[in-house]
């Protein structure tokens, strides 16, 4: 495995980001401990979930379960560096949430993290962060919230997901103001199909010195080689990748990688995780093992090497919006 720093802190975490979001709702906790295990075997360190993870009536489960390996011992939890969110309603799907149970009030900020901290079975989190913008929130409040937690050692560093990028300043500048240390990552829907993170986010991840985590980096599947296995009789497209699919032009620039890289005799999936790792300010994809097989194809990636020509041919398949401001200006 390779590692590197996160963001602008010393913490120094793998290229991969082991996400947990299947755990639970698709594979049961004895292959999501085995997941952990291979992937803490394999060198990943950097461990991503979020509070509402279980979804439905099961939210809170994902952490539970990773609780319950922590507990496990061997050395587990010393070994991870453990990011989580809060923000949504942590109640079951459908029931309103009673105020002050969701967003990022200093109220909530503190109850979410203590019932995190039980759930994962541990004494503090690592990064803990922001899942969506909160509009009736001031930074002010949220950073005071946050410094009580680090000076309580519950927490060790903040971060975003799904911010643009005038948050990440609005963030960034207030918690300078206040002499706080301020957001070190955010989690961005980045991949070679969806680069429009390249037009604010990214930039301004880069400029606050904040590691950037994509999520979905095989686009819901649609990166994974999705047509071949429509053709073999494997998994079919859902949700986003099926949506997207549904347009003639996508299916037709999809059809163009897949034979790209079967020409190359390269695997669809790996090549999509090694050029997010070639990207300026990425720390590390998401990526969400279901099975230990999907992990073992990710974890190829890292050592892939991709070729200035295919990653200009890529480029023409998937271009980007070119630099900021230039993409949207003069």
């Amino acid at each position: 495995m390779k590692y590197t720093q996160l963001g602008r802190t010393g913490l120094k975490v793998s290229r991969l980001t082991l996400g947990t979001m299947n755990f639970g709702p698709q594979t049961d906790e004895a292959d999501s401990h085995a997941i952990m295990d291979a992937a803490l075997d394999a060198g990943i360190n950097f461990f991503d979930t979020a509070n509402v993870y279980g979804w439905g009536a099961n939210k809170g489960r994902t952490e539970e379960i990773i609780g319950s390996w922590f507990a496990r011992g061997g050395g587990r939890r010393d070994k991870v560096v453990l990011a989580t969110k809060l923000y949504a309603n942590m109640a079951a799907d459908g029931t309103p949430p009673w105020p002050n149970h969701d967003l990022l009030s200093a109220v909530n900020i503190r109850r979410s993290v203590e019932a995190s901290l039980r759930r994962l079975q541990t004494d503090h989190i690592d990064v803990y962060q922001f899942h969506h913008i909160d509009r009736n929130t001031p930074f002010e409040e949220i950073w005071q919230a946050i410094d009580v937690l680090v000076q309580q050692g519950k927490i060790l560093y903040a971060g975003s997901s799904n911010f643009p990028g005038y948050k990440i300043a609005q963030a960034n500048e207030t918690a300078r103001r206040l002499g706080s240390y301020g957001l070190v990552s955010e989690q961005c829907l980045y991949n070679l199909a969806e680069r429009r993170a390249e037009m604010e986010v990214v930039p301004a991840a880069r400029e606050y010195g904040l590691g950037v985590i994509p999520w979905s980096p095989l686009h819901g599947g649609l990166l994974g080689g999705i047509l071949k296995k429509e053709v073999s009789g494997g998994r079919r497209a859902e949700g986003r990748a099926a949506e997207a699919l549904a347009d003639d032009s996508v299916r037709a620039r999809i059809q163009a990688y897949e034979d790209l890289l079967d020409k190359h005799g390269l695997a669809p999936g790996e090549v999509a995780l090694a050029w997010l790792l070639t990207r300026p300010g990425v720390t590390g994809p998401i990526v969400g093992p279901r099975t230990a097989e999907q992990l073992t194809s990710a974890l190829r990636a890292v050592d892939l090497d991709l070729t200035a020509e295919l990653r200009t041919s890529l480029d023409e398949i998937f271009p980007g919006p070119g630099p900021s401001p230039e993409a949207f200006a003069w």
